[in-house]
């Protein structure tokens, strides 16, 4: 920001002496504007010296993908973000056969187990079961009557979620690819952690009479945001910062609006 191109500085009128306007030769003041000096970068110094940045949905050391800052007004933004409860979505990868004490695949190995008895079918109809128990969870921390017509309307748009505090809820989850000992999730979920869905990994490799260790957490949706609205490391400068935050501004107000009104 502050190697970026600044306004030019202010000019007032000063009066400075000069040669009169009678052509003698005589000197006098004569009216001139001049920029006014503390404004200049030398004796004002850098125009920004601290930037309040903002984080939003934290990743642990072990997990990737879409990480939401703040900058400046944007903190704001961060905190009614947060108070729409925002659906995020996972993907998730898993390795059958083994147990780490840390539920990921560089954990210390606890447990290995035999695999060859799981099926994409077996995995499909645990993972049915994992949804089925958080939607209950999901209408009892909504707390909305579900035989209204509001629950109608809410459920149509898609809004139906915890407004409050409540334990990690998954709203939807299904398997993208499944090749043994290999397979993927894709998990819709709100308040969790990245290690809720590694413990989820493991869950699932006990209900298959196996086990099970995490090889991947990426976040590829965060509310609004998704990876496309994402900038790479080598995108990190002011320009690609300031497209991004302009790309984002409406897709912002229209869910602010949306859900808190």
């Amino acid at each position: 920001l502050n190697a970026a191109a600044g306004r030019a500085p202010r000019q007032h009128v000063r009066f400075l002496p000069g040669p009169a306007g009678d052509g003698g030769g005589a000197t006098g003041l004569v009216a001139a504007r001049v920029p006014v000096l503390a404004e200049h970068p030398l004796v004002r110094g850098p125009r920004f010296r601290r930037l309040k940045i903002g984080a939003g949905h934290r990743l642990d050391v072990k997990a990737s993908g879409v990480f939401v800052l703040g900058i400046g007004h944007g903190n704001k933004l961060l905190t009614d973000l947060y108070n729409c409860h925002l659906t995020k979505v996972y993907t998730v990868g898993g390795l059958f056969g083994k147990a780490t004490d840390d539920f990921s695949d560089t954990g210390k190995l606890v447990e290995k187990t035999t695999f060859d008895h799981i099926t994409r079918e077996k995995l499909e109809r645990i993972l049915a079961v994992i949804q089925g128990s958080n939607h209950k969870a999901l209408l009892m921390y909504s707390n909305i009557d579900m035989k209204t017509q509001e629950a109608y309307e809410l459920a149509v748009k898609g809004l139906i979620r915890p407004m409050g505090k409540s334990p990690p809820i998954i709203t939807a989850i299904r398997c993208l690819q499944f090749a043994l000992p290999e397979f993927q999730l894709e998990i819709h979920c709100l308040h969790e952690t990245q290690q809720y869905l590694r413990k989820i990994v493991h869950e699932i490799g006990l209900e298959l009479k196996s086990s099970a260790a995490c090889t991947q957490v990426r976040r590829i949706r965060d509310g609004v945001f998704t990876l496309e609205d994402a900038l790479l490391r080598t995108h990190w400068n002011l320009q690609s910062i300031q497209n991004a935050i302009s790309d984002c501004q409406l897709k912002v107000k229209t869910e602010l609006e949306k859900t808190l009104g």
